[in-house]
């Protein structure tokens, strides 16, 4: 693959794997960019080279070309779900920056949007609740871009991705087509699905359904409706909703913000375990031993047999409050939300890593509950 550094392409040239032919690549190619510009933790060490690909074609080009050449490569997106080692990437780091949003009407009221997966996922919410569309509202607030949104399965508030996506489109890594993937068969569940923690696809575009009119989806979170004053079940305004779902967040120093290292995270850094019936008794046996008078420990049903445990509380009984502090003051958790594991401003990773390993040890000591990161880390394990 050959790439000029530190100009703007069409200067460069790829050889297509399929065709044998040289494309113009339309992308902005650098060389030692720090990865830790690229993350909201603020974290990670430089890229050997980083391209960034405006147009699907680039991105599949670049990404052919690198496949092909045996190549190291990291698809980023807006960097929110990541954790990259302090060493960086010795590769070649391809930013997704296709932008592009459209709707079709499908009658009875629903619209199919499809957007491009470089497109912010936030301002596209907020351009669906502009448009008087319904569905999206209670995942405001959520950074990332939308290619993202599948293979984690974003979800909050009582919505996730998988109410509501149609089918991607995405390269196919294995064969080097692109091809359209019908929603069931990603394999959507709890903050996962078949593409995530792994490298075999990149989505290229999502296409979602929705409802026009103006009003949200169903309010099923019971936070959520006792802000809004309606019960559970109710729909409002899709923009009050948004509103609302924006306060909150904020309230939980999840709304991204420069000027506040609370906010310097990758949102919630655990998933709310999950565990077998068989084994609540002897958690909710340990759990006596923290429980405050008159609480109960949170639980909700997590799947045919199981039990979802909830994370944040869990870490704050096993000793780690808001704002307990990592490794030298300059890592830890957020003031407003035991979930974010934050920088704090001159953190590495591996201080990253002491906390949470720390964080883990510490509720499996009390509980003997095992917590799952939800970021995809690069280049260094938990």
């Amino acid at each position: 693959m050959r790439l000029a550094i530190g100009r703007r392409l069409p200067l460069a040239t790829v050889t297509s794997s399929q065709t044998g032919t040289e494309d113009t690549v339309n992308a902005v190619v650098r060389d030692g960019i720090s990865l830790a510009a690229c993350t909201t933790l603020r974290l990670g060490g430089p890229a050997a080279r980083f391209v960034q690909g405006e147009r699907p074609r680039d991105i599949v080009d670049v990404v052919r070309a690198a496949d092909a050449a045996g190549e190291p490569l990291l698809v980023l997106g807006a960097g929110s779900n990541l954790v990259i080692g302090d060493d960086g990437f010795d590769g070649t780091v391809l930013r997704v920056a296709n932008s592009g949003r459209g709707c079709d009407r499908l009658g009875d009221g629903l619209v199919q949007l499809t957007v491009e997966a470089g497109e912010n996922w936030d301002q596209t919410v907020a351009w669906t609740v502009a448009e008087g569309l319904g569905g999206l509202e209670c995942l405001s607030g959520i950074p990332g871009l939308v290619g993202a949104t599948p293979v984690q399965n974003v979800g909050a508030y009582g919505v996730e991705i998988a109410d509501l996506l149609v089918s991607v489109d995405l390269l196919d890594r294995s064969s080097g087509q692109v091809r359209t993937v019908q929603a069931d068969a990603l394999g959507l569940e709890y903050r996962n699905s078949v593409l995530k923690g792994t490298d075999s696809a990149v989505v290229l575009r999502a296409r979602f359904e929705l409802r026009d009119g103006g009003a949200s989806a169903p309010i099923r979170y019971a936070e959520l409706a006792r802000l809004l004053g309606v019960g559970v079940g109710d729909r409002v305004p899709a923009a009050e909703a948004r509103q609302a779902v924006l306060d909150l967040r904020t309230a939980k120093g999840m709304v991204l913000d420069a000027a506040d290292h609370d906010t310097w995270s990758a949102g919630s850094f655990f998933t709310n375990p999950v565990i077998e019936d068989t084994e609540l008794p002897a958690v909710l046996l340990r759990a006596q031993s923290v429980l405050r008078p008159e609480e109960t420990m949170p639980s909700w049903p997590g799947g045919i047999d199981r039990t979802k445990l909830s994370a944040g509380w869990l870490i704050e009984r096993a000793g780690f409050p808001r704002g307990y502090a990592g490794p030298g003051g300059k890592v830890g958790l957020s003031s407003r939300h035991t979930l974010a594991l934050t920088n704090q401003g001159g953190a590495s990773t591996a201080d990253l890593l002491e906390l949470a390993r720390e964080v883990c040890a510490g509720v499996r000591a009390v509980f003997g509950v095992e917590l799952h990161p939800e970021p995809v880390f690069v280049n260094c394990v938990l």
